[in-house]
Formats: C-alpha cells, structure tokens, sequence
C-alpha cells in the first residue's frame, strides 16, 4: 500500500518540507517544537505518505481517474 499510495501523490514530502524549512530558517526539531511534537516523529511523517493522506481518500481519486498533488500556499 505504501508504494500505492507514494505513487498516487506526486508531491516529494520529505524534501518539500525541508524546503520551507529552509525558507523559514528553521530546522525540522524546531519545526517539532513549535507543532508540540518530537523530530523524529516529523520525520516520520514526511517520510510515509499515507500519515498524511488518507488511504481511503487515495484510492477514490484513483477510482476517479486522478493522481494527488499539494499545493502550499503561504498564509
């Protein structure tokens, strides 16, 4: 499921986040701070794709013909 679902989400989330790491001039542990988590559960995260999209959701886009692609936009 995992490589199912890695494929169906084109985003690379690991390197987009740290990315806006980068563009925020933060680290990942202090990014686990300010969320009220620990780094290596970020990193966990940002490194399994189904934590952040669910399975379900995932195979109805599929179902429906489409692939999963985030957009962040800066608030």
């Amino acid at each position: 499921m995992t490589s199912e679902v890695s494929s169906m989400i084109k985003n690379n989330l690991e390197i987009d986040v740290k990315v806006k790491c980068l563009e925020e001039g933060i680290t990942q542990a202090q990014l686990a701070e300010k969320v009220g988590t620990t780094a290596p559960y970020v990193n966990r995260i940002i490194k399994n794709p189904e934590s952040v999209v669910n399975k379900t959701f995932v195979s109805m886009m599929e179902k429906l013909g489409y692939d999963i692609e985030l957009t962040y936009v800066k608030k």
